[in-house]
C-alpha cells in the first residue's frame, strides 16, 4: 500500500529556489509567500513558518531578497519580502541547477 496523498516534503535545498521564484512574480510577507506556494502547487507544497523564516532570513542573508515593513490586507503590520537584483541572477542559476538534476534523477529511473 502506497503512502496516502498529502503535503508533499521539499527536497534540501528546493525551497529557497521556490520562494525566490514567488518573490519574482511580486513582493510579499510570508503568510502570503506560504499561500502562493499552496495555491501554484494544487495544495501539494505546504510549507510552514518552521520553514520558510529561516530560508527568508538566509535568502535577507544572502542579499537575493530585501525586506520591509508595511500593512497587510487586513492592515496588519507585516514584514514584505522583495527580490533583489543578485536574487534574480541567483534565481536563474538556481533554475539551471535544479532541471539539471531533475533530468537526471528521471534518467536513472528510466535506466533499463
Amino acid at each position: 500500500m502506497g503512502k496516502p496523498h498529502g503535503p508533499a516534503e521539499l527536497l534540501p535545498g528546493t525551497l529557497d529556489l521556490l520562494v525566490l521564484k514567488a518573490l519574482a512574480v511580486e513582493r510579499m510577507h510570508g503568510y502570503g509567500i506560504a499561500q502562493h506556494l499552496r495555491r501554484a502547487s494544487d495544495d501539494v507544497l505546504q510549507v510552514g513558518e518552521s520553514s520558510l523564516y529561516p530560508a527568508l532570513q538566509r535568502l535577507l542573508l544572502r542579499g537575493w531578497v530585501k525586506a520591509a515593513w508595511g500593512a497587510s490586507e487586513n492592515n496588519r503590520r507585516a514584514r514584505y519580502y522583495e527580490l533583489t537584483a543578485a536574487g534574480r541572477k541567483q534565481l536563474a542559476v538556481e533554475r539551471e541547477e535544479f532541471d539539471r538534476v531533475v533530468v537526471a534523477i528521471h534518467k536513472v529511473l528510466t535506466a533499463t
